[in-house]
């Protein structure tokens, strides 16, 4: 029995079905052999040298509304010096909750921050016990920092402050004294900056996420979407150092968790989690500028969110979308790392201190740019494999489209891990995305071909 020939028309659809197909193929077979434990596993990666003591890390998870992704669990985690797991802390307090700041206390205890529902949760917990010894809740809609002072009194860095009202960004920084129940201390950034600094006020307008004390008398905050980390003076309020400028993405670009150092000479040094340009890099003032003396990780790393200097001269960096945390050597290679999903915030090494406590690149004698080298790579992003977003820079490195397309590929990289399902890789999405445009174009083309007799049958319709 012979087939009747297919109509233009048809062979057209029939190829456009077979392409949708193809394109959705690799997600249905991601989707089949899925296995939820792989995303929610703790592992260990390499380990050439143990560390010194356990590593806490606070790892944000996905949490939307109100509910957060059991997928994408948010929890503290401790790890032993040899990569073993020693206890895990999740949230079950006033509704469920991101993970942001750690810090570990003078006592041994650990102070985290944690915001929920339009409100921030602080708490002390005793990691032994595993037991809060209080917890205060703050009418304050995000905060991912927090900063002991001493004497029972706590900073906070408080962003997503918009005074509806007004028409204007509250962002602010304070000092909350628990004894007393007040804040004695207040910083609003519109009293310091234009306000037409990042396009204008907005409901995340400085995103500051970040808040340290330097000696007594300063802080240092971090206003993200600034692209700067400035030093306040607590009693004059004035900003009194400043690294880096609105929009000027070579220095840095939304960074997150800059410490401060000084090298044996008292040079000023910043320590940062470079975020947007997924490196770590560092900084000396020297007369009067700044000088980028470290870079590290730029080929690797995948929106990094914190990094402190340690005792021995490595640096413990948090690399979120990588879903790890890793100590490296001065020159790049990684001598202990952990794999912490879903997307580890911050690292603290117990017995260092909540910041960097180490030396600065330059009393080490190591200024330069490294790769990282040493990795398990046990999740995408790392120098085994190659992701769409970095096919994508490859694919337009040199040409006239490098600039362009290299930013799509960094908002591709930061973006839609929080959104796409996570049986998906960055490939599957990227093709499943593709199908829908196709068959989009395809009901359009439809539509137009048949635009006709579309329009006869609603006439038709409405006649009767």
């Amino acid at each position: 029995m012979t087939l009747p020939p297919l109509s233009r028309a048809n062979a057209v659809r029939l190829l456009a079905l077979v392409v949708v197909i193809s394109l959705l193929a690799p997600s249905v077979v991601s989707a089949v052999t899925y296995d939820p434990a792989e995303d929610t596993s703790l592992e260990q990666g390499t380990i050439t040298s143990p560390a010194n003591d356990s590593t806490v890390v606070s790892v944000q998870g996905f949490t939307f509304q109100g509910q957060t992704n059991a997928k994408k669990p948010a929890r503290l985690v401790s790890i032993g010096p040899r990569g073993d797991l020693e206890w895990i802390h999740n949230d079950t307090v006033g509704g469920n909750a991101w993970f942001f700041d750690v810090d570990p206390l003078p006592n041994g205890n650990l102070l985290v921050s944690s915001p929920r529902a339009g409100d921030t949760v602080l708490f002390e917990l005793d990691p032994d016990t595993q037991e809060r010894v209080w917890q205060e809740r703050f009418n304050m809609t995000d905060t991912h920092d927090v900063a002991y002072l001493g004497d029972d009194r706590i900073a906070i860095a408080n962003m997503r402050e918009w005074n509806e009202s007004a028409g204007r960004s509250d962002d602010r920084v304070v000092i909350y004294n628990r004894s007393s129940g007040e804040f004695t201390w207040e910083w609003y950034f519109r009293n310091h900056y234009p306000e037409d600094t990042d396009g204008g006020y907005s409901e995340d307008w400085t995103h500051v996420n970040d808040v340290d004390p330097v000696g007594d008398d300063r802080l240092l905050l971090s206003p993200r979407n600034f692209d700067q980390a400035i030093v306040v003076d607590i009693e004059s309020k004035e900003i009194v150092e400043r690294l880096g400028s609105d929009g000027d993405y070579s220095v840095m670009r939304e960074q997150h968790n800059p410490d401060w150092l000084e090298s044996e000479n008292g040079t000023p040094t910043i320590l940062v989690a470079d975020s947007e340009n997924n490196r770590v890099v560092e900084y000396a003032k020297e007369d009067g500028e700044w000088v980028r003396t470290w870079e590290v990780g730029s080929e690797t790393l995948t929106w990094p969110r914190d990094a402190d200097r340690l005792p021995n001269g490595n640096t413990l960096v948090t690399d979120t979308l990588n879903h790890r945390v890793m100590e490296i050597t001065p020159t790049g290679e990684v001598v202990w790392e952990y794999y912490a999903t879903w997307g580890p915030y911050d690292a603290e090494r117990i017995g260092t201190g909540p910041e960097s406590s180490g030396p600065t690149i330059r009393d080490l004698n190591k200024s330069g740019s490294y790769a990282i080298t040493g990795s398990a790579n046990l999740t995408a992003g790392g120098n085994g494999s190659v992701g769409f977003a970095g096919r994508v820079r490859a694919t337009f490195a040199g040409t006239p489209l490098e600039g362009p397309m290299h930013e799509f590929a960094t908002r591709w990289a930061h973006v839609t891990p929080w959104i796409r399902p996570v049986w998906m890789s960055g490939w599957d999405f990227a093709w499943a995305i593709t199908a829908g445009l196709a068959g989009i174009t395809w009901v359009s083309g439809e539509l137009i071909a048949g635009r006709r007799r579309i329009v006869a049958g609603v006439r038709r319709l409405l006649d009767r």
